[in-house]
């Protein structure tokens, strides 16, 4: 395998065993990534797509195969070590947000740094700046239900950042939020995606693909389709123009 891949899976196949029945989620799936690269991953109902994201993500390891991550094969890991892999090189961002409901915003965020080690005044420094770097520092007290859906999925992407990952792994990240918090959070995606991090976004919306630069689509436990992306498509003029327009982004 060449070494100028983030990402390089071979072969990956996962099957499940359900009574007397044989589920083979993933067939064969073979995958290269490069570092800074901005990747939409596509498909039905039953394609294996969030097979394959939880392989991607360290969250579930193939039955066959290989995945190499950032120069370190994940294939065959103990949870343990998955763990530590997933700290350190991976950062989620979920279409539930995932945030602890007692706990501010900054604790929120910080919550990856105490399993990293982390001292408690290098955690707030971090979490607050965090929280700065997308659009929340006049929140950081707050909890999630004193945050509306697009100030939750906010502190969830500076959380999913704080460990500087080599990847940020979105699920759905627009799919509980309206129109208009949507193009909000698309275009903070954007902006991640501009300063060089490697996003792969999972996703079923047509719409919200077509901001990544290329599109994996899949089925039946296969890789159907993987091309560029002709037809980009950026919010951030369209943020801007709202934003001129004197709507209150802030309170998103």
């Amino acid at each position: 395998m060449e070494s100028n891949y983030l990402i390089q899976i071979e072969d990956i196949g996962r099957k499940y065993i359900i009574g007397a029945e044989e589920i083979h989620a993933l067939k064969s799936v073979s995958l290269n990534i490069r570092k800074g690269e901005f990747v939409a991953l596509m498909g039905p109902s039953g394609s294996g797509k969030s097979t394959l994201m939880n392989i991607l993500g360290c969250l579930d390891t193939p039955s066959k195969g290989q995945y190499i991550l950032n120069g370190i094969n994940v294939s065959d890991m103990s949870e343990n070590d998955l763990a530590e892999v997933r700290n350190k090189e991976i950062g989620f961002v979920f279409q539930t947000f995932n945030l602890l409901p007692k706990s501010t915003a900054l604790e929120n965020v910080a919550l990856p740094l105490i399993y990293a080690g982390f001292n408690k005044k290098v955690r707030e420094e971090r979490a607050h700046k965090a929280l700065e770097n997308v659009g929340l520092g006049n929140r950081v007290d707050h909890k999630p239900n004193e945050l509306s859906g697009g100030q939750r999925q906010r502190v969830a992407v500076a959380r999913a950042l704080i460990n500087n990952p080599s990847i940020i792994l979105a699920d759905e990240p627009t799919g509980n939020l309206d129109t208009k918090t949507s193009i909000e959070i698309m275009g903070l995606m954007e902006d991640i995606h501009a300063k060089g991090n490697t996003i792969i976004l999972v996703t079923h919306e047509e719409d919200i693909a077509q901001h990544a630069h290329r599109i994996v689509r899949m089925r039946d436990g296969l890789i159907e389709d993987d091309y560029p992306n002709p037809d980009i498509k950026s919010v951030l003029p369209r943020l801007d123009a709202l934003r001129e327009r004197g709507s209150d982004f802030e309170s998103l």
